[in-house]
């Protein structure tokens, strides 16, 4: 894992992309954020090396996350981040002030079983090394008129086929009783109608947390569609450095 910090000063902000980020996707988040910004390039993505097998298993990414933290105290975790995240705060409660999951895809249940059949069908095709077929699935998720990004997310997950094949049917917080210990304010971006980042995971997260806000965005991919409104949430939610 890699962490790159941008800009400068407080608040400090920690950024935990989703799985098969592309180096610009991963950064949107940190856009606009007043600061010091630490985007993280996961294991197997980007200029990173490539992550063992046994790697994908939410508490052994959210244990490398945790080492990257160094003092931060908010974060923001998208889609895959959003787990590693979740799991972290299970298991230290107060560690964070502040945390953004964004489009979680899976928090104490298991991906719908439409979500995860379309996870497991992309693992299959980035297996096989089957572009077309990976392209195919990719742009099915993606607001039309963006190949170039429907290409680099293609090639970005090219090279995570067992990662994908892992995340399909794990949960990132078996028991979810830890989570009403987290003491931290905690934002949820919800997507409508994405396949991979269902409503009702947001919605459940939303009832998890004990002080947590939902916002839901009427797209299903708001970091494309909707950015500017996106940066002035996070900005508003963000932008305060911590207390102590």
């Amino acid at each position: 894992m890699i962490a790159r910090a941008h800009g400068s000063g407080d608040p400090r902000t920690l950024i935990v992309p989703g799985l098969g980020a592309t180096a610009g996707e991963a950064r949107i988040p940190a856009s606009g954020l007043p600061g010091t910004r630490i985007v993280l390039t996961l294991p197997s993505h980007a200029d990173a090396a490539d992550a063992s097998l046994d790697y994908w298993h939410y508490p052994t990414i959210a244990a490398d996350v945790r080492s990257a933290l160094d003092g931060v105290r908010q974060a923001i975790g998208v889609s895959l981040g959003a787990a590693a995240l979740s799991n972290l705060v299970s298991t230290e409660p107060d560690v964070l002030d502040r945390l953004v999951l964004m489009l979680p895809a899976a928090l104490t249940q298991p991906r719908p079983s439409a979500s995860a059949a379309h996870v497991l069908e992309m693992s299959t095709a980035a297996l096989n090394g089957d572009r077309a077929r990976l392209r195919a699935l990719v742009a099915a998720d993606a607001p039309g008129g963006l190949d170039d990004y429907v290409n680099e997310r293609t090639d970005a997950l090219l090279r995570l086929g067992p990662a994908l094949a892992a995340v399909a049917t794990q949960i990132p917080v078996p028991d979810p009783m830890p989570l009403t210990h987290v003491t931290a304010e905690v934002l949820i971006v919800a997507a409508t109608g994405d396949l991979l980042h269902p409503l009702e995971t947001a919605q459940e997260a939303a009832v998890a947390f004990p002080k947590a806000t939902m916002v839901q965005f009427d797209s299903p991919a708001p970091m494309v569609t909707h950015r500017r409104e996106l940066r002035s949430l996070l900005s508003d939610f963000l932008g305060v450095p911590s207390a102590g």
